[in-house]
């Protein structure tokens, strides 16, 4: 019996066929701030989900290439285009062109590759999104994107994974939207349970945890996923909620991240220390950890950390960060 995997649900808050801002979770996760020393050039991710609406004029410059996996147009591998919506708003938000008209994402200048692993429908078998991912890792993706789960733990899934971390690719997930306002119940979806890739669970933008967010202890961090304001099908433009519009918030921060840790060290740092990197990006909102995490992503904390203490306060609290609870 076949297994499906679906788009993480989401709800279209809004359409609108022209805009032209910096979207509000974008502003609060500060990644302008970091535009002037990195917009994420020559980092690669590979966004696995509905496809792509390859002629979005915010898209088509960042798109490097990309592979059907689906039963969409026959099965035919070299098309790779959007008839759901989901996968075109997620690669908005990641990496959109910063140009005169409509919006931009976190990591302007980072490379998308479109991995179309979910159909028309949103739907997507395990076989899919494996094929997916392995061919993620043939293609030296930086970063794996993925705002989908379904309730099946599957161990070939969970070991093209694994070894995506192997090669040294952080594998960030939506953490679901089945949650009931209780973080003493957990809402557990697959690939997001898993500890290797990075689950994400989202605020609105008053910095209040998502009523929908799914809560569990494998949640790593939040990010803003309510009426959140990217590329749409047909060139045009919506505002989306879910914890599926949080994940790409974080996807678009780690090339950020990448870029400037790897020229800060003077070499490429490994999955693990990316992703220590990120979480000292974190602020704690209060929450449990099981909403939270670690805190919202939050780009320039350490730059605020070192303007109000002296350093030794500031490595003291670099060192109590959280890290990778256990690795491969």
């Amino acid at each position: 019996m076949k297994r499906f995997v679906r788009v993480i649900p989401y709800q279209i808050n809004q359409q609108v066929n022209e805009v032209n801002e910096v979207p509000k979770g974008i502003e609060l996760i500060q990644a302008p701030k970091i535009w002037p020393e990195t917009k994420g050039e020559g980092v690669t991710i590979a966004v696995l989900d509905t496809g792509c609406d390859l002629d979005h004029p915010n898209l088509k410059d960042r798109i490097i290439g990309g592979k059907n996996f689906t039963d969409d147009d026959g099965g035919n591998p070299e098309i790779y285009n959007d008839y759901n919506g989901h996968g075109t708003h997620i690669s908005g938000t990641i990496a959109a062109s910063e140009t005169n008209d409509g919006v931009v994402g976190v990591a302007p200048e980072a490379n998308l590759l479109i991995v179309k692993v979910l159909n028309e429908n949103g739907s997507g078998q395990h076989d899919w999104i494996i094929a997916g991912i392995h061919y993620a890792i043939e293609q030296r993706a930086d970063i794996i994107s993925m705002s989908l789960g379904g309730p099946d733990d599957n161990h070939e899934l969970y070991e093209a994974i694994k070894l995506a971390v192997l090669n040294n690719i952080l594998v960030v997930c939506a953490a679901g939207n089945d949650g009931d306002g209780n973080d003493r119940t957990d809402e557990f979806a697959y690939p997001g349970r898993y500890n290797e890739v990075i689950c994400v669970g989202a605020i609105n933008f008053e910095r209040l945890s998502s009523d929908f967010t799914s809560s569990h202890d494998e949640i790593d961090l939040v990010a803003p996923g309510e009426e959140i304001l990217s590329t749409y099908l047909n060139g045009e433009y919506a505002a989306l909620s879910g914890t599926s519009m949080a994940a790409p918030h974080v996807s678009g921060a780690l090339a950020l991240i990448k870029v400037w840790a790897n020229n800060y060290f003077g070499r490429e740092l490994s999955e693990p220390e990316l992703y220590a990197q990120l979480i000292k990006r974190t602020v704690p909102l209060g929450f449990s950890p099981k909403l939270e995490g670690n805190g919202v992503i939050y780009l320039t904390v350490l730059e605020h950390l070192e303007k109000v203490f002296d350093q030794e306060f500031v490595n003291m609290v670099l060192k109590d960060c959280s890290t990778k609870k256990s690795l491969i």
